[in-house]
């Protein structure tokens, strides 16, 4: 994630240790780091850490201090969104370059897509650690149906596609997923609370895995007035998915027929038009007949 908090320096870390043998060639690796407590650093992740020929990342100064606690000495690249073209130059420079975001799994919501499509342009391996995501346990911990769930990332701060991601909020049946940041969370609650209705179940989970970490859950409403100021930390909102449409009842397929026997339409056009509303096709034919034999009788 681009937007992360400042990590718990406060864990104890591992010390250093012999750079273990990592695969010959070329090779870019995608390293999560925590999302704030550092014990969920994972030994995998130290290995390459150790290994690599330079360490690319987005915040220099913060990498550099998660890696001194970690008691790993390596060469930093500053790699962002400002300075991601010159990653195939740096690809030729590095062999074994490992790539890390400020928090979490690098590659979603933040520059670590475009390295590996730059990776796979120069036709260099690319291996994607597992590790600590901000998504996954707010998801869990929001209590909302996780079976199927759409992630939007960062919204757009502004203008036509702002309103367009939320009202794709607001629409989808399923669970949606928002990373922002504190100072524009409150802003954010409220769109949503417009677009998708003030009652709409939600959840916001700030600090994941620190001490202060906190999971408020309730109407949108009631989290844009919970969350008004003084807000830290990453934050993840997640928002629960449109409520389904009644199906239509028996009698408004029969009110439907008749409004629709009222304008002329014959017996056929009204079947189909049942049956593109989902009646079953011998239901939407007597009904249809019943319909026309109504109203001719009027």
């Amino acid at each position: 994630m681009t937007e992360g908090p400042e990590l718990d320096l406060t864990a104890t870390g591992p010390g250093e240790a012999e750079s273990p043998a990592l695969p010959s060639g070329a090779r870019v690796w995608l390293v999560p780091t925590p999302v704030g407590n550092l014990g969920d650093v994972t030994l995998r992740a130290l290995e390459v850490l150790r290994g690599a020929d330079a360490v690319a990342c987005e915040d220099t100064r913060r990498t550099g201090a998660l890696l001194t606690h970690l008691g790993i000495r390596k060469p930093l690249v500053r790699l962002d969104a400002h300075t991601m073209h010159r990653a195939p130059q740096l690809l030729e420079r590095h062999a074994r370059l490992a790539y890390v975001s400020d928090a979490g799994t690098p590659g979603i919501s933040d520059p670590g897509a475009e390295l590996v499509q730059a990776a796979i342009a120069a036709d260099i391996p690319v291996e994607v650690l597992p590790g600590a995501t901000a998504l996954i346990p707010a998801l869990v911990l929001s209590g909302l149906p996780a079976g199927r769930f759409a992630f939007e990332g960062f919204l757009p701060r502004s203008g036509r596609e702002r309103r367009e991601r939320l009202e794709a909020v607001a629409h989808r049946a399923e669970t949606s997923v928002l990373y922002e940041s504190p100072h524009r969370l409150h802003a954010t609650l409220l769109d949503l609370a417009g677009a998708c209705g003030p009652e709409r179940a939600a959840s916001v989970t700030r600090e994941l895995s620190k001490r202060f970490e906190e999971t408020a859950r309730g109407p949108l409403t009631d989290l844009a007035t919970h969350f008004q100021e003084g807000v830290r930390g990453e934050i993840v909102v997640v928002v629960a998915g449109a409520p389904a449409t009644p199906a239509p009842q028996a009698a408004d397929y029969a009110e439907q027929a008749r409004d629709l026997a009222a304008q002329g339409l014959g017996v056929r056009d009204i079947r189909d038009q049942l049956t593109r509303l989902g009646l079953r096709k011998n239901d939407a034919y007597a009904l249809a007949l019943q319909a026309t034999s109504t109203g001719a009788q009027d």
